[in-house]
């Protein structure tokens, strides 16, 4: 695909990574920068999860977790628990249930190729966005970081919502998170070949995005200011 040097409805934008890498503060300042939709699909499955978690399901159940994502509506994102270290677990073992996948990938995919509010395109930011999602987009990014720095942006990130937790237990639970999310069969973590690479470990959110803006740039995306 030949990367265009304009904005169009259908330009895409793909951030991936493990949790806590800074997928979700890099999808944010590029989706404002471009003027962008943005969709955080990691909260689809955090939907789910939490769902099963309100009636006294398992997560692991298929039939009910197929049930909930054919029904998950836009608002159901809006939830404020769905950043609950209960909600992320139940999301990643959600997420390794083919069927869920495959009914929360036409969520995606529909969200891709018609953005909300007639934006100009979008950003969204994921585990396998640019590589089943929108595997076709010139415009990828894969961001990761340490484990130690990811658990202590984790640790920051629960204190600041008033939640204390334990720093082996968040330990624990990211690298149960990284085990089943690189490990399952259907669209594991893996970086896209035709990605670019951003490490975060030491680097702060203004020099992440002026890397990221500078890939795309050489992509060929316009900034905002030359967009038809």
């Amino acid at each position: 695909m030949t990367a265009s040097t304009t904005a169009t409805p259908c330009t895409v934008i793909t951030i991936d990574g493990p949790a806590a890498a800074g997928k979700g503060t890099l999808a944010r300042r590029l989706a404002e920068h471009y003027g962008f939709a943005y969709l955080d699909t990691g909260l689809l499955y955090r939907a789910v999860g939490r769902r099963l978690l309100d009636r006294g399901g398992d997560p692991c159940d298929v039939a009910a977790a197929v049930e909930v994502a054919s029904s998950l509506r836009p608002e159901a994102l809006e939830d404020p628990t769905l950043r609950s270290d209960e909600t992320a677990s139940a999301a990643s073992q959600v997420a390794v249930i083919p069927d869920v996948r495959q009914t929360l990938l036409q969520f995606q995919k529909r969200f891709a190729a018609s953005p909300p509010g007639g934006a100009p395109g979008v950003v969204i930011d994921g585990r396998d966005i640019g590589t089943v999602v929108c595997p076709h987009t010139p415009y990828k990014l894969f961001v990761m970081a340490s484990l130690e720095e990811r658990v202590e942006r984790r640790l920051k990130e629960l204190r600041e919502q008033g939640i204390e937790s334990i720093h082996g237990r968040v330990l624990q639970e990211m690298k149960d998170r990284d085990a089943r999310d690189s490990q399952r069969d259907v669209a594991p973590l893996v970086k896209s070949e035709d990605a670019l690479l951003i490490d975060t470990t030491e680097m702060a959110p203004e020099m992440v995005f002026s890397v990221a803006l500078d890939h795309l740039s050489a992509q060929g995306l316009a900034p905002p200011e030359l967009r038809s």
